[in-house]
């Protein structure tokens, strides 16, 4: 019987160094488990993402038409693990169709967690054995990660407690985990905190494997990873944001908030 286990977010709780962990420790995990991540299925992931913004069924269909065609080509194995914070759709802070703002998962991460149950049952067989697995963090902590990402990614022109404003009543990924989890039952749901993982040696992929039972002598063969996707220092975030707020093009834009990046580095 095949075991899958779904890593479907959430945005901004160690997803990355997840994801790279597990990337660079492919190899040595083969004999136990499948590992693919965004890398594997940016179609399916992409897809995922679109549906949350623009959430018509067609969108959802060829979420899992991709879906599907990425299942069809992996081989069988005892254990696969699926990781795409995408499968839980968009980072709250974007906008859908129409310009709503995005406060929340559920609803498109309830929609696209039984697409993705279909398509497990499709491809494995109703046998198959399925976990969700959510990593979360403390709702401040991470509603700040949020905007600090959006500040890089998008035209973000608000202050942080302009941006906060919006969302008065945001559930934590802990709250949204915990209401997928009532949602999905029976099948089950485990959830991680990055405040309980983020300072070990495997970080929030500890939980993984735990989840995983990677056994203790292969473990200890694993290649520990340098954290991913820290946070840029509020003076780099004032920058981004005064450069928001000024008329330049997409292109000349993305090139000033790189060339920041990269001075930030090279200054540390």
């Amino acid at each position: 019987m095949t075991r899958v286990i779904v890593h479907a977010g959430y945005h901004k709780t160690g997803t990355t160094s997840l994801q790279d962990f597990m990337a660079a420790n492919r190899e040595t995990l083969a004999p136990v488990l499948a590992y693919y991540g965004k890398m594997e299925f940016l179609g399916a992931g992409a897809d995922a993402r679109i549906y949350a913004q623009r959430p018509y069924p067609w969108r959802l269909a060829r979420f899992r038409r991709s879906l599907r065609k990425f299942l069809k080509s992996i081989p069988d194995h005892e254990l696969i693990v699926l990781s795409r914070e995408t499968f839980s759709g968009g980072m709250p802070g974007h906008h859908q169709v129409g310009g709503a703002l995005m406060t929340s998962y559920f609803g498109p991460s309830l929609k696209l967690a039984h697409a993705i149950i279909a398509e497990l049952r499709r491809r494995f067989g109703e046998s198959v054995e399925i976990t969700f697995f959510y990593t979360t963090r403390a709702r401040e902590a991470w509603i700040r990660s949020v905007y600090g990402h959006l500040l890089r990614s998008i035209r973000l022109t608000e202050d942080f407690e302009t941006f906060r404003g919006h969302f008065p009543a945001l559930a934590s990924p802990a709250e949204e985990a915990q209401r997928m989890a009532g949602a999905l039952a029976p099948i089950p749901v485990a959830i991680a905190a990055l405040e309980d993982w983020g300072h070990t040696a495997e970080g929030p992929a500890g939980a993984l494997l735990d989840l995983a039972r990677v056994p203790g002598d292969l473990r200890a063969r694993l290649t520990p990873v340098a954290r991913a996707n820290e946070g840029q220092t509020p003076e780099i975030q004032a920058a981004f944001l005064d450069l928001n707020r000024q008329a330049m093009s997409k292109s000349a834009l993305r090139e000033a908030k790189a060339a920041l990046i990269d001075a930030g580095r090279s200054g540390n």
